[in-house]
């Protein structure tokens, strides 16, 4: 059968869990990860997780699993990229980021793979020159959306409440701030 299993640090433990390709689950055929304990499968509690953050499926035409972003204002990152698209496939060894969660993919089993002839494309021979030193990328940050007047805040006021309204950043959504270049 095939399965992927996640590893991440939740509460204080170390959790792990096992998913199936045809798991019983609150939304048949994938398995969705998210705060809100009525719409997810894999509930964690961190605070800059989107309550329906993600879900992770197997896609049975490619043999592989793959990951769906369900929050398009709070993208997971996925080694070390937000998942600005639609889905893609995971791979052992992956890192996600679910807000500040980190789950880590520590095992895939694919059966039944069937035989493939991979052809490799004729192409010219092109020289690329990489530069000496990548360039510096901003790095995304996480912060609370006040569900009452909409202001973005620091993941730091979760306790103190929203600093224009004074709401509660309880049921705040989590969104991903990126630094303009």
């Amino acid at each position: 059968m095939n399965s992927l299993t996640l590893h991440w640090h939740d509460a204080g433990q170390d959790k792990t869990q096992q998913i199936y390709e045809q798991q019983f689950s609150k939304n048949p055929g994938t398995v969705r990860l998210g705060r809100d304990p009525f719409k997810c499968d894999i509930v964690l509690t961190h605070p800059t997780v989107s309550g329906l953050h993600v879900e992770i499926f197997f896609y049975p035409q490619k043999h592989c699993f793959c990951i769906r972003n369900l929050r398009p204002t709070n993208p997971p990152i996925v080694d070390n990229q937000p998942l600005n698209q639609t889905e893609i496939i995971l791979k052992e060894g992956s890192i996600i980021y679910l807000g500040q969660q980190q789950i880590k993919i520590t095992k895939i089993i694919i059966n039944s793979i069937p035989p493939t002839i991979i052809t490799p494309p004729q192409s010219p021979r092109v020289n690329y020159q990489l530069p000496s030193t990548p360039p510096v990328q901003p790095q995304p940050v996480y912060a609370l959306e006040c569900p009452k007047c909409h202001k973005i805040s620091s993941a730091e006021n979760l306790q103190i409440g929203c600093p224009w309204c004074g709401t509660s950043l309880a049921a705040a959504m989590s969104v991903l701030v990126v630094p303009n270049n």
